[in-house]
């Protein structure tokens, strides 16, 4: 077992765990930390806790120090300076007539290093960018392109349910999404009704489709016959949330409602006729 702190250093970034050594580091105090990319300033989002080997990249790093006023001083002087830093580059990427898109700039906190982050739609030669950006800035520069998802989760923006965008409030990570989910949820298929401002399938198609695929794994398929209190019928409809069979009963122009509980037991069944 190890002792950790968990740390992010984006408001909905990925948590790492870091090892708090004697510091008594608590939940929502702020951390120098080294990573792979330098020193970093960071907010601890989980109180110290245990958690076993495979959950820790190991060697696990430890908490350098606890972050001060000073440091909270120099992380705002880095965000104003990356404000220029887009600045001057959108105008050196006009300049070099370069078919890309800047998202975000980031400098690391001990200023080793400037991240620019952008969007393309296939492969750029930013190599004589990188010598002008290098030549201004007088520090190490990385350019790193990335997707539309990371786009939106940097920029933010609102979703067709009205709420700020999940990735850029509290999802860590992007997790895979498919049609089926939407098929399996009896959405709209129209790509403008579940699709997010990335363009991409919304990320809440997620949310509840472990419920939808148990429901699907106890209830029957529509065409299905099954026996009902009140006869033989076929499945026309299903709620699945509330574990409800639509039944058109045969040899009588209805169709009944029954729950899961209701259905005695179910026969083989058959392929659906419109």
């Amino acid at each position: 077992m190890y002792n950790v702190i968990g740390v992010r250093f984006k408001k909905a970034g990925k948590i790492y765990y870091f090892d708090p050594g004697e510091f008594p580091v608590k939940k929502n105090d702020y951390v120098i930390v080294e990573t792979t990319r330098g020193v970093e300033y960071g907010k601890a989002v989980t109180d110290q806790k245990k958690v076993e080997e495979h959950d820790v990249v190991l060697p696990l790093k430890k908490v350098i120090r606890l972050a001060d006023q000073t440091d909270q001083t120099s992380v705002e002087e880095n965000k104003q300076a990356a404000k220029e830093a887009h600045q001057v580059c959108n105008e050196k990427i006009i300049e070099h007539s370069l078919d890309m898109k800047l998202v975000d700039v980031e400098y690391t906190f001990d200023r080793n290093k400037v991240i620019f982050y952008f969007t393309a739609d296939g492969r750029i030669d930013f190599r004589d960018l990188v010598k002008d950006l290098a030549a201004i800035f007088r520090t190490r520069i990385e350019l790193r392109q990335i997707g539309v998802r990371d786009e939106a989760k940097m920029l933010g923006g609102i979703g067709p349910c009205g709420r700020m965008l999940c990735c850029s409030t509290f999802l860590g990570d992007f997790e895979p999404v498919s049609i089926k989910m939407a098929k399996d949820q009896n959405l709209s298929l129209n790509p403008t009704k579940i699709s997010g401002l990335c363009g991409r399938l919304m990320c809440c198609l997620k949310y509840e489709n472990d419920e939808y695929e148990a429901a699907k794994a106890e209830l029957p398929d529509i065409g299905e016959l099954i026996k009902t209190p009140d006869g033989t019928g076929k499945v026309v409809g299903l709620n699945m949330l509330e574990r409800l069979i639509q039944v058109d009963l045969s040899g009588q122009e209805r169709t009944l409602e029954y729950s899961l509980e209701e259905i005695m037991n179910r026969s083989t069944s058959i392929p659906a006729t419109e």
